[in-house]
């Protein structure tokens, strides 16, 4: 009998503590959530190579495929056979400017000639007359030959940012990975022919999760940014618990989402906070999960 007696208060005290544990309650609920990035076409044409696999690990500024380059090529071809042509124009006119300011300076010096003859009396204001003539005629020849390259250099000006966007659309056929993280879709394939914009594929950074939960204002005082809690997740036969570090707190507050809470509760203000949560290849984006907020009574 004794034996009986200490087993049934034995059980009474063990499922008392269990009673006392099941009574309690989580801080706060809510899903894993990461920054996800739709990587997108940034040119038309064809997909020639788009290496690829949902799941996989890139790294930043890894290479993963091409957009058919040829038309833009041809046609980047094609501006430089033009900016030859203008630039051989722009040499001739050039050229001609040359010759005439080396007629010009031969001219100047058969000015100080014929000055310094007419001061010993032995020129005349005739010949004077006449060399400032063909000086002047000179000068406006080199003025209007300048004009007519200054249009010549303008064309040239012109191919040359023509050129320059071509390639940076050039550049901008070749797929390049923006950040690291793990592919979680993949929007296109092969040979498919896409336009600017067209989302090609998603992608996030799994190794830290955040945690986006909702707190009342009375719990708001408890908390602060740079806090450890405890998150934990459903495992098999038990609670599974993490270490998180409260990284970003609401400074408004919101209507508390339907999908947490009861009808009577979802009137309530309460504020949005994020919980950064080392990823142990458990945590997936959509889970759920409860926020302790004293991990050492938890």
């Amino acid at each position: 009998m004794k034996i009986n007696s200490k087993i049934i208060v034995l059980a009474l005290l063990v499922s008392g503590l269990i009673s006392c544990n099941t009574n309690e309650k989580a801080d706060g609920y809510g899903n894993f959530e990461t920054t996800e990035i739709t990587v997108s076409a940034e040119n038309n044409g064809k997909l020639l190579q788009f290496e690829l696999v949902e799941g996989a690990l890139l790294k930043k500024e890894a290479f993963v495929g091409y957009i058919d380059t040829i038309p833009l090529t041809l046609k980047k071809d094609q501006l430089q056979i033009s900016k030859e042509i203008v630039y051989s124009k722009s040499k001739g006119v050039l050229s001609q400017i040359s010759v005439l300011k080396a007629e010009l300076k031969t001219a100047q010096i058969s000015k100080k000639r014929i000055e310094n003859l007419l001061k010993e009396n032995a020129g005349t204001q005739q010949q004077l007359d006449a060399i400032n003539g063909k000086i002047d005629v000179l000068n406006q020849q080199i003025r209007s030959i300048k004009i007519q390259n200054a249009s010549v250099v303008n064309e040239l000006k012109s191919i040359d940012i023509q050129l320059l966007q071509l390639e940076d659309q050039l550049q901008k056929n070749i797929i390049i990975n923006p950040v690291s993280g793990t592919v979680l879709a993949k929007y296109a394939e092969p040979n498919e022919i896409v336009s600017f914009g067209k989302p090609l594929y998603k992608i996030a950074d799994l190794t830290t999760m955040q945690l986006r939960v909702y707190v009342s204002e009375t719990q708001l005082a408890t908390i602060k940014i740079g806090q450890k809690v405890t998150i934990k997740i459903d495992s098999t036969n038990t609670m599974k618990n993490y270490t998180g570090t409260i990284s970003w707190i609401a400074s408004e507050a919101e209507f508390t989402p339907k999908i947490i809470q009861t009808k009577e509760e979802r009137v309530n203000l309460v504020y949005a906070v994020k919980i950064d949560v080392k990823n142990d290849d458990s945590l997936k984006i959509g889970m759920p999960a409860e926020l302790w907020l004293n991990p050492s009574e938890n």
